[in-house]
């Protein structure tokens, strides 16, 4: 089996072509462009100018991942593309061209849910089982969930307003340093000290619901008040809300543990953290020392897997492709596509 995988749910283009032989996934290309310079002035993504990039290259990035997979169209199984949720600007350019492709070499086309192959994505390198516990942290989602089976999933938590990654971008953006947010938090953080105190909301609410929107507020407040914002202070702050956001998915992480112990008390725990801020080294390393004072396994894909990617797209319809697929020709983008 072999399938071309489109991701356009953003501003990310991308395309891969992944195969599944003897039950072994393998990555046979993995192209992505990332529109960080196209968005860069604006201080974060502009759907306009997302759509407009989708639309020039996109068919230069499948093409290129057929040529890098050293594969030809006819040697595909099925075409994928991300569904929703999204901006539906680009998730109509993938999904049409992803039907046009399909409608064109006779074979079928499957829309994919973006938070389903996220939470699929680790299968592509670890030998996971089901069931397993994911925290999906990107730019426009957070949540707590059980990975049941393939198609199965149920929700403990979500943020009950901002996404994780949307609040590093505006708390990027308050402090002038750059986008994306995340990766310039990161970097300036190396530099300072943990020394701001910073709110941390529901972390005592004793369920998986994440808030985001009171941190980035707290951020704001001390900003307003501070008139000499020096690199150093900035390095502090950034440093104190990465601490912070630790903090708080600690808590709800062992909260999350707690209820899939109770529900699976026979079953390995396995934990794993999915998305775009998955990619951030300082949460990786203190999540896998909080995983093993907690005697539990931790699962984090190979960054190029965290992003959004087109290869956990094409992994997704792999594992519900069979022959009786039929051509989802009037399938329309859902935006707002729940898991």
């Amino acid at each position: 089996m072999i399938v071309l995988g489109i991701e356009t749910s953003c501003d990310e283009t991308a395309a891969s072509v992944v195969q599944s032989k003897n039950n072994k996934i393998k990555i046979l290309s993995n192209i992505l462009y990332s529109q960080f310079k196209e968005h860069k002035d604006y201080g974060g993504v502009v759907p306009e100018i997302a759509f407009r990039e989708h639309v020039k290259l996109i068919d230069k990035i499948i093409l290129k991942a057929l040529v890098r997979a050293k594969k030809k169209f006819k040697d595909l199984d099925a075409i994928a593309a991300t569904g929703g949720p999204g901006l539906h600007g680009g998730l109509l350019i993938g999904t049409t061209i992803g039907k046009s492709l399909s409608l064109s070499i006779n074979k079928p086309f499957i829309p994919i849910n973006h938070l389903e192959g996220h939470i699929l994505s680790p299968i592509i390198e670890y030998d996971l089982k089901f069931p397993y516990l994911t925290l999906l942290v990107t730019g426009g989602h957070t949540m707590m969930i059980i990975a049941h089976k393939v198609g199965k999933y149920e929700i403990l938590g979500m943020t009950l307003d901002d996404a994780l990654g949307e609040a590093f971008d505006k708390v990027a953006k308050l402090l002038n340093i750059g986008f994306p947010g995340g990766p310039q938090i990161e970097k300036l953080a190396l530099k300072g000290t943990p020394s701001i105190e910073l709110a941390k909301p529901l972390i005592n609410s004793n369920d998986c619901n994440f808030s985001f929107s009171g941190l980035k507020t707290s951020v704001l407040r001390i900003l307003d008040s501070k008139k000499n914002k020096s690199k150093k202070f900035k390095s502090n702050m950034c440093s104190s809300f990465q601490h912070t956001i630790l903090s708080i998915i600690k808590k709800k992480s062992e909260l999350g543990l707690k209820i899939f112990k109770k529900k699976f008390p026979n079953k390995k725990k396995n934990f794993v953290i999915v998305g775009g801020v998955a990619s951030n080294n300082f949460l990786r390393k203190n999540l896998e020392e909080f995983a093993n004072i907690n005697n539990f396994d931790l699962f984090v894909p190979m960054k190029s897997l965290c992003t959004d990617n087109a290869a956990m797209i094409a992994l997704v319809a792999l594992k519900k492709f069979n022959k009786k697929n039929k051509n989802n020709f009037t399938f329309q983008p859902l935006p707002n596509w729940h898991i």
